[in-house]
This record gives structure tokens, C-alpha cells and sequence, in this order.
């Protein structure tokens, strides 16, 4: 196949992503300070029930562990109003078998480091300076490095482990997108 697994990917779970965009509604979830903890608290507990899962499926901690961001997320929550992350909800932690599916649900949390720096930005100029940011600010000069990492290793797949990798980015788009919009909490 010419197309890379990365660009497959891209294409089968577009419907999800596209979804989880128009129901989000972020600008407005941002607008006010209450509004942007309320979107970190639902999107740590996202991160609580998925980087586990993970990083299990993976069984590979020097690839997957400098791509966590519930660090991120625990340090704007404790900046914002010292939060207790074990108080915070969170939805249920999914199934992923092997590193096909992994790599899948892997996939959209980091699509959502390289998109954040956008929203990081309305934020900052919605609520100043002092506004924390860790989780949107990303990973600095290290994103880009991360990600041409991440797409290498998806796009080494083999081809066996394809339809994991897109049926699990399709369920980890539409669990986000329930989750952060109308999940309980």
C-alpha cells in the first residue's frame, strides 16, 4: 500500500475526530476560568483512565512515558485550586489489546498535544498570564521530535495490526468525545 498507516488512520477515524471537534465547544468551555478547570478536570480523568491502558498495551515505558500528560494536567488543577486528582472523575479504563490498538487510542491523545498549543494560546490571551498551561503548552521543542517518533512507530505496524489500530482510534475519538461532552461528573 502506498498510504502510510498514519494517513489510513487519519482517514478512518475523521468522522470521530470531527465530531468530538463540533460537540466540544472549547472556546466557549474556556471563556471562564471555572469553565477551562471544569474542561482540565474532565480531560485528566480522560487521561487517568487511558494512560494506563496505554502504557500497558505498549509495554514499552521509554517510548510511552515522555508522552504522559496527567503531570500536566495535575500541575493546572493544583495551580488553578489544588485539586486532588484521586477525587476527580474518571471514565472507564478501556481494553486495548496489543500494540495495534495502542497505538490507536495513542494516536489521538497526541494529536491532541500538537492541536492544544492552539487552544493554550486563546486561553492565555482570554485569562492572562498567570493562567496555567502546562497540559495545553505541550512539550515544547521536544512535540515535534515526539510525534515524528509516534508516526514511525505506527507506520511500522504490520499490516496485521491495522484494524486494531483504527477501530481503537475510532472508540478512543467517540469515548473522548462522550466523555468531555456529556460524560457524568
Amino acid at each position: 500500500m502506498s498510504d502510510s498507516l498514519h494517513a489510513r488512520l487519519r482517514e478512518a477515524t475523521a468522522a470521530a475526530h470531527e465530531a468530538l471537534e463540533r460537540d466540544l465547544d472549547w472556546e466557549a468551555r474556556v471563556a471562564t476560568l471555572p469553565g477551562y478547570r471544569d474542561l482540565l478536570v474532565r480531560l485528566r480523568g480522560f487521561h487517568a483512565a487511558y494512560e494506563p491502558a496505554i502504557a500497558a498495551a505498549l509495554a514499552d515505558a521509554p517510548f510511552f512515558d515522555p508522552r504522559r500528560r496527567l503531570p500536566a494536567l495535575d500541575a493546572d488543577l493544583d495551580a488553578l485550586d489544588g485539586a486532588a486528582p484521586d477525587a476527580l472523575p474518571a471514565p472507564a479504563a478501556p481494553w486495548l489489546d496489543g500494540p495495534g490498538a495502542a497505538l490507536g487510542a495513542l494516536y489521538v491523545l497526541e494529536g491532541s498535544t500538537l492541536g492544544g498549543a492552539v487552544i493554550g494560546r486563546h486561553v492565555a490571551r482570554l485569562h492572562g498570564e498567570g493562567v496555567p498551561l502546562a497540559y495545553y503548552a505541550g512539550r515544547g521543542r521536544a512535540t515535534g521530535p515526539l510525534w515524528r517518533l509516534f508516526r514511525e512507530r505506527l507506520d511500522g505496524l504490520p499490516e496485521g495490526q491495522a484494524a486494531a489500530a483504527f477501530a481503537a482510534g475510532i472508540a478512543t475519538f467517540e469515548a473522548m468525545r462522550g466523555w468531555l461532552v456529556s460524560g457524568p461528573g
